[in-house]
């Protein structure tokens, strides 16, 4: 039975209708399979490309890595430490009045140069000198009372007790005479060492009291630089005689010191034990309160053999560095000591003329052939 007219109308719009609906996916479809294809193709063409390349670089044997090698030989090996100082003088004594009075006489002035009883000072004398004239005569008044009461003693015309007094008589008025001629003396303000004048706290006419400041005088011609020592490092310092340093003010020129004393008794906040080294400064260069830098040697090895830090390796939970020996490389374990600045002392494990690579040892491996394109014998060389 053939359809109607209106059924075959119906049928072609519901068609077209879906054709129209359709049409943008169909088109995405298209534009998607017209990317993916030549890209999908671009692909393949690289991966068959890249898989030819290292088939060829298979074929091509791999260069030996270029290391730079440094020959191992004994010498000195020093493991040291470097601690600030201050300098300090040998003897800071300060001066004082031991009488009271004015000043009527001033003979120095900073920077003075004196030696031992020169005089600093003078107080008035005059009272002082009163005193004394009068104890003098009172103990000569004494003396020639004695030695009457002795003659009249012979011939019983003084009692004994009488002659007792006249002797207790001259001892206490020589006592008085002794103390008046010390405090006269004192009057003269004397220099207790040689030394230079660092400070002055006097002028004439100023009065002073006993135990008033005259000056400072230092003793510069030798100095002690003193330096904090940690405990872990005291045992190391009591076995050094010398010591090297520098002075910063000076440009970092050098001295030689030598051990004089270790404070038995640390610092209670720092921790630290005071050493003092003794510096001999005859041009009196440094000052007190210079700063030092004090190198101490805590151990040595005269024919130590030394490794550059970086140059150790970690292969298979062992430490060792890696030995050239005709261009073929072998990972051996050493042992490791103290430090040298950038070295570190091998006590075993290496022997005098290896061959140790210094520069490369991260990209080899043990066994492997290699290119030594230097060898040295001093890290410096490197910067050449």
């Amino acid at each position: 039975m053939e359809p109607k007219p209106s059924q075959k109308k119906n049928f072609i719009r519901t068609l077209l209708r879906f054709i129209w609906k359709s049409i943008p996916i169909v088109t995405v479809v298209l534009v998607i399979a017209l990317v993916i294809f030549p890209l999908s193709k671009k692909i393949s063409a690289q991966k068959a490309d890249l898989s030819e390349k290292q088939s060829h670089q298979m074929m091509v044997p791999k260069a030996p890595p270029n290391v730079i090698t440094m020959k191992i030989l004994p010498g000195m090996v020093m493991e040291k430490i470097s601690l600030p100082g201050v300098a300090k003088p040998w003897i800071s004594l300060r001066a004082a009045s031991e009488v009271k009075g004015k000043i009527v006489t001033k003979m120095i002035d900073e920077g003075s140069r004196v030696q031992k009883d020169d005089i600093l000072a003078v107080i008035d004398k005059r009272d002082f000198q009163n005193n004394y004239d009068s104890a003098l005569a009172s103990y000569e008044t004494a003396l020639t009372t004695e030695k009457r009461f002795k003659a009249l003693s012979k011939k019983q015309f003084v009692t004994q007790s009488q002659l007792d007094d006249a002797v207790a008589r001259v001892k206490t008025t020589k006592a008085a005479m002794d103390t008046a001629k010390l405090n006269l003396n004192r009057c003269t303000i004397r220099s207790p060492m040689e030394g230079m004048v660092d400070r002055v706290y006097i002028e004439i006419g100023d009065f002073l009291s006993i135990g008033d400041p005259i000056a400072t005088i230092l003793q510069i011609d030798q100095l002690k630089i003193e330096v904090g020592i940690p405990e872990s490092d005291v045992a190391a310092v009591r076995k050094l005689k010398s010591f090297d340093m520098t002075i910063d003010a000076l440009g970092g020129q050098k001295y030689t010191g030598k051990y004089h004393y270790l404070f038995k008794t640390a610092d209670s906040m720092a921790r630290l034990y005071n050493l003092e080294i003794k510096v001999d400064n005859p041009d009196h260069k440094i000052l007190p309160g210079m700063f030092a830098r004090v190198s101490i040697v805590k151990n040595n090895d005269p024919q130590g053999l030394a490794v550059p830090i970086y140059a150790l390796v970690a292969l298979n939970k062992k430490t060792g560095v890696f030995v050239e020996k005709e261009n073929k490389v072998r990972f051996r374990p050493v042992t490791t000591g103290f430090l040298d600045g950038w070295k570190t002392q091998i006590p075993s494990g290496l022997f005098p003329g290896d061959n140790v690579v210094v520069v490369g040892h991260k990209i080899i491996e043990d066994g492997e052939t290699v290119n030594v394109t230097k060898t040295i014998r001093k890290m410096e060389e490197l910067a050449q």
